[in-house]
């Protein structure tokens, strides 16, 4: 077994207003002393008011990207995001399995932007659930998403712990169910894995820059995971972040700004 060295591949679609997607990605992993490679699986037109316009990656290249990179500088870590199609949840999985059996894998089942926009279609979802929950090391929906990937009410602590033990049970190692979109003056999200249960809780933070929390969250775990961190520890310091983060937010944008990534240099420069 190697010594963990911080390199992560990112499979994910570009934002070109740089808050969330493969851009948020590489801002978490390298601000957390990572190294970034990406996998890009589309365009889109996207600013902080919604997504305008989707351009799909041919699933080969979307492949090919995979295979390089996993060929020539290898990988402690996977983060998975938007990934579109049935087609290329299946030719995702099917490249990890052949070069990237026993390396870490967190997916972040993208189905629905912050700004509300459907990301994914329904037999994508399908294909996420049996393709890709089932080997990862940690899944992490929000509430919606765990709704939709498991069939349970996620409308509360109790939803989120049913909708967790479901992920296990379809194949999952751990699932963090974030708590983000249940109306509550704290947020609480769940942490199961096969051997324990973790819950983690803050004050919201009463703000509208909040595109792409759950893209750097996901790449910031993976960060830590890719440096040797435990599940339980790279969640925890992974929070830690993305709350600074959003903290530090500097309202960008006409519509959900996203958060300040670089505020840990903010922090070096006091």
């Amino acid at each position: 077994m190697t010594t963990p060295q911080g390199r992560v591949l990112i499979i994910a679609g570009s934002d070109s207003g740089g808050g969330a997607g493969i851009q948020a990605d590489i801002k978490a992993v390298t601000m957390l002393g990572g190294y970034a490679m990406t996998a890009i699986t589309a365009l889109t037109v996207q600013d902080t008011r919604g997504v305008h316009g989707v351009w799909p990656a041919p699933v080969g290249v979307v492949t090919d990207q995979m295979k390089v990179t996993l060929a020539d500088i290898g990988a402690d870590a996977v983060k998975t995001g938007m990934l579109g199609t049935a087609a290329l949840v299946e030719a995702v999985a099917e490249t990890l399995h052949a070069q990237a059996g026993i390396i870490p894998r967190v997916i972040d089942p993208v189905m629905v932007a912050t700004s509300g926009d459907r990301l994914v279609d329904e037999k994508a979802v399908g294909a996420i659930r049996t393709e890709l929950v089932s080997r990862a090391r940690l899944v992490t929906p929000n509430a919606p998403e765990a709704e939709v990937l498991t069939g349970k009410a996620v409308e509360s602590l109790d939803g989120q712990r049913r909708a967790a033990e479901r992920l296990l049970e379809l194949g999952a190692n751990g699932a963090l169910v974030k708590g983000g979109h249940i109306a509550d003056r704290v947020i609480h999200d769940v942490l199961q894995t096969t051997t324990g249960e973790w819950i983690f809780e803050s004050p919201r933070i009463e703000t509208t820059s909040t595109h792409g929390t759950g893209c750097t969250l996901a790449s910031a775990i993976a960060a830590l995971l890719a440096q040797g961190r435990s599940v339980p520890e790279a969640v925890q310091e992974g929070r830690d972040y993305l709350m600074g983060a959003i903290r530090a937010a500097k309202g960008f944008g006409k519509g959900h700004g996203p958060v300040h990534h670089g505020w840990l240099l903010d922090e070096k420069k006091r």
